[in-house]
């Protein structure tokens, strides 16, 4: 819990006895970095005249091939797999452009202690919802 912020109900990893429905620090990690990535992609692509009409993300941590002793392990690498739904006549590789722009300004992905690659997909059109 964080003073004056809604409580995270979280739990351990499944793999070390946690809760499967609750958030665990590693889904944590992962949505800060993704969040982080979204919030700067944003900014962006505003000011670069780039119309987002959706914007999801699927971020993909792997880990250690064994985890050690008492269940200790780590991220090796992250790769964010955002999905970009932008306006028509888009230029497409000037939106892709902005996403390996971000890892030099994102908070968390400057001080995570591990590689953070970006595999972004695009789509043309409306989303039905916000970003």
């Amino acid at each position: 819990a964080v003073p004056g912020k809604a409580p995270v109900h979280c739990s351990n990893d499944p793999l070390l006895g946690g809760d499967p429905t609750k958030l665990n620090p590693e889904d944590l990690l992962l949505s800060a970095l993704s969040a982080c990535h979204m919030l700067w992609y944003l900014h962006y692509a505003s000011d670069a005249g780039i119309v987002v009409a959706g914007y999801s993300d699927s971020p993909l941590g792997v880990g250690e091939g064994e985890v050690g002793r008492g269940g200790a392990g780590r991220f090796v690498k992250v790769t964010m797999r955002p999905h970009v739904v932008v306006a028509p006549a888009t230029d497409l590789a000037k939106a892709d452009a902005i996403h390996h722009r971000i890892h030099e300004v994102c908070f968390i992905a400057r001080s995570v202690n591990f590689p953070v690659d970006y595999a972004p997909t695009f789509a043309v059109g409306a989303s039905g919802g916000d970003p």
